[in-house]
């Protein structure tokens, strides 16, 4: 199974800090490799303690089903078909946005996790993060 390199994670650490930067937003920022096992974790000035879990379980929900964190949040919903799901393994499934898969030849090869700001700006974050892997 390919996983992501050190390397890799650590520029995918410097571009969300950098688009968190930006944004005004310190952030938590953590990477896993395809077997949902911290790679690399920062955490910037002024972020949240609370916030250390939360971006590093996105980052593991991300790798575990394969999937945006922010794709689960409508099916998990009372009524919908996987609702419940964030009560399973631990509760260390996290259903909102800032967790993405880190791709490579069509492979996911880990994730990043994000967490402290809003939603949308643990997104933004995330996926800048994803995007300088994909470079």
């Amino acid at each position: 199974m390919e996983s992501i390199s050190l390397e890799d994670a650590r520029r995918v650490i410097a571009a969300a800090e950098k688009k968190a930067e930006e944004i005004d937003c310190p952030m938590d920022i953590a990477v896993v490799d395809a077997g949902g096992n911290l790679k690399a974790f920062a955490r910037m000035d002024e972020s949240f303690v609370g916030s250390i879990g939360i971006s590093i379980d996105k980052a593991w929900t991300s790798i575990a089903f394969k999937c945006r964190t922010a794709d689960l949040a409508p099916l998990t919903q009372s009524g919908e078909s996987i609702f419940g799901l964030n009560t399973t393994n631990s509760g260390r499934v996290i259903i909102f946005g800032g967790g993405v898969p880190l791709v490579r030849d069509g492979n996911i090869v880990g994730a990043v996790g994000v967490s402290t700001g809003t939603v949308d700006q643990d997104m933004e974050v995330a996926e800048a993060g994803a995007a300088a892997f994909g470079q």
